[in-house]
C-alpha cells in the first residue's frame, strides 16, 4: 500500500476533531495560560480573606470578573478583526502577565483587585479572537467540533490547575502558596507566547472591515437575541454563587474540605465535562441544537440547589459531577453564536454578545455577596430562581436547528 496506514489514520482523526496547525497552536496556548491562571485564580477568594479582605472584597472580585469580561469581550473581538488573531493574542498575553506580576510583587488584597483588572478576564478578551480563528480555518460542518475541542482542552487546566494550586497552598500556606502559583502562571504565559507565535498563521490579504457595537447589534438575529436573554438569566444563576462555592466547601459546611480536596472536586467536575464534549459535538452537528442547550440550562439550575444540601466530601462529589455535566451544551451554544454571526464580523459579534451578557450579569456577581451576607442558603435559592426563569424562557422562545437556519438565511437583509 502506498499510504502509511498509521499516518492516514492520524489524518482522519485530526480531520474528525477539526484540528489544524493554527487551532493546535491556539489550543496549546489555552492549556499553558489557562494552567497558570487556574492554579491561582480558583483560590483568590481564600487568598483575599488571608490578606484581610472580607465577603465584600470577594463580591467585588467576582463582580469585576464579570464586568471586565463584558468590557473586554468586544475590544478583544474588534482588535482581532483589526490587527489579526496572532498579534491580538500576543497583546492579550502581555496584559495578563502584567497582572500576574502585580500580585506577585505586592501581597495585599488591594493589589489583588488591581492585578485582576489585567489578568482575570484573559479568557474573555481572547475568546472572540479564538472563535473567529476557528470559524476562519474550519468549514461550517466542523465548527461545532472545533468549538468543542476548544472547550475540552480548556477544561484540562481547569481540572489540573486547581489541584496544582491546592498543592502549592499545602506546601507554602494560603498566602505564599497563591503567590507561588502566580509565579508559575507567569512562566507558563511566556511559553504560550513562544508556541502561538510559531504555529499561528495569518491569512493573506486585507482584514475584514470592523463595525461599531451599534451596527453589529442591528445585524444580530432574533434567534441570537433570544439565546442571549436566556443565557443572561442562566448566568445570574451561576454567578450569584460562583465566588462562594470554594468558601462554602472549605469554610461553611459541617465537614469542610481541604484545599487539595477542593482541587480534586474541581478535577472531577472538569473530567466529567471533558468526557461528554466530543460525543455531544458529534450529535449536535447531526441534529437540532436546542435539546443540548436546554439540558445545559437545566443542569446549571440544579447545581446551587444540590450544593445547599452538601455538608461533606461524600455529597460534594456527586454535586460536582452535576456541575461538570452542565457543560453538556456549552460548545453548542458558542457554535450557534458563530453560525449566526456575519461572515466578516464573527469575532466582533461574538465579543458583542459577551459584552451585553456580562455587563448585565456583573450585577448578579455583586449581588451575590449581599445575599451571602444574609445566609448561604439565601444565595443558593436566589441563584436557583434565576435558573428556572432562564430555562423556561429558552424552552418557550429558544430556536431549534431549522429556525436557526432560517434566521441565518435572513441575516443579510437586516440593516447594518
Amino acid at each position: 500500500m502506498a499510504a502509511d496506514p498509521p499516518t492516514a489514520r492520524s489524518h482522519r482523526i485530526l480531520h474528525f476533531l477539526g484540528l489544524r496547525r493554527s487551532t493546535i497552536g491556539v489550543l496549546g496556548m489555552v492549556v499553558l495560560v489557562g494552567m497558570g491562571e487556574r492554579m491561582s485564580e480558583r483560590f483568590l477568594p481564600v487568598y483575599l480573606m488571608a490578606l484581610g479582605g472580607g465577603a465584600v472584597s470577594i463580591g467585588l472580585l467576582n463582580g469585576l470578573d464579570n464586568l471586565l469580561s463584558a468590557l473586554y469581550s468586544f475590544p478583544g473581538g474588534y482588535l482581532s478583526d483589526r490587527i489579526g488573531t496572532k498579534r491580538a493574542l500576543l497583546v492579550f498575553n502581555f496584559i495578563a502577565m502584567a497582572g500576574f506580576l502585580v500580585v506577585i510583587v505586592f501581597p495585599a488584597w488591594q493589589a489583588v483587585i488591581a492585578g485582576s483588572v489585567l489578568f482575570i478576564s484573559w479568557s474573555s478578551i481572547s475568546l472572540p479572537a479564538t472563535m473567529g480563528l476557528i470559524s476562519r480555518v474550519l468549514p461550517a460542518g466542523k465548527r461545532t467540533m472545533g468549538v468543542s475541542m476548544h472547550s475540552l482542552v480548556n477544561r484540562i487546566p481547569m481540572a489540573l490547575g486547581p489541584l496544582l494550586g491546592g498543592f502549592c497552598i499545602a506546601a507554602w500556606g494560603e498566602r505564599d502558596g497563591v503567590r507561588w502559583a502566580f509565579g508559575f502562571a507567569l512562566a507558563f504565559a511566556v511559553l504560550a507566547i513562544a508556541l502561538q507565535q510559531r504555529l499561528l498563521d495569518e491569512p493573506a490579504g486585507e482584514r475584514p472591515a470592523t463595525a461599531t457595537p451599534r451596527a453589529l447589534y442591528r445585524m444580530m438575529s432574533p434567534a441570537l437575541k433570544n439565546l442571549l436573554i436566556s443565557d443572561i438569566l442562566i448566568r445570574f444563576c451561576e454567578q450569584i454563587t460562583h465566588a462562594f462555592v470554594v468558601v462554602w466547601c472549605m469554610k461553611a459546611i459541617a465537614q469542610p474540605v481541604s484545599a487539595v480536596q477542593f482541587g480534586m472536586l474541581t478535577t472531577i467536575e472538569m473530567a466529567t465535562a471533558v468526557l461528554i464534549y466530543i460525543p455531544v459535538a458529534w450529535l449536535a452537528d447531526r441534529g437540532g441544537k436546542k435539546p443540548f442547550v436546554f439540558i445545559t440550562f437545566v443542569l446549571f439550575t440544579c447545581f446551587p440547589l444540590l450544593l445547599m444540601f452538601c455538608q461533606s466530601i461524600e455529597w460534594l462529589v456527586p454535586a460536582f459531577v452535576v456541575r461538570g455535566l452542565k457543560e453538556f451544551g456549552e460548545p453548542t451554544r458558542k457554535a450557534l453564536i458563530v453560525e449566526l454571526s456575519p461572515e466578516d464580523h464573527k469575532a466582533g459579534m461574538f465579543g458583542l454578545y459577551y459584552l451585553i451578557r456580562d455587563i448585565v450579569v456583573s450585577v448578579a456577581a455583586f449581588g451575590g455577596a449581599f445575599l451571602w451576607e444574609v445566609s448561604p442558603q439565601t444565595n443558593f435559592l436566589g441563584a436557583f430562581v434565576f435558573g428556572v426563569m432562564g430555562t423556561v424562557y429558552y424552552a418557550v422562545w429558544g430556536s431549534d436547528e431549522r429556525s436557526l437556519k432560517a434566521d441565518s438565511g435572513r441575516a443579510g437583509s437586516w440593516p447594518g
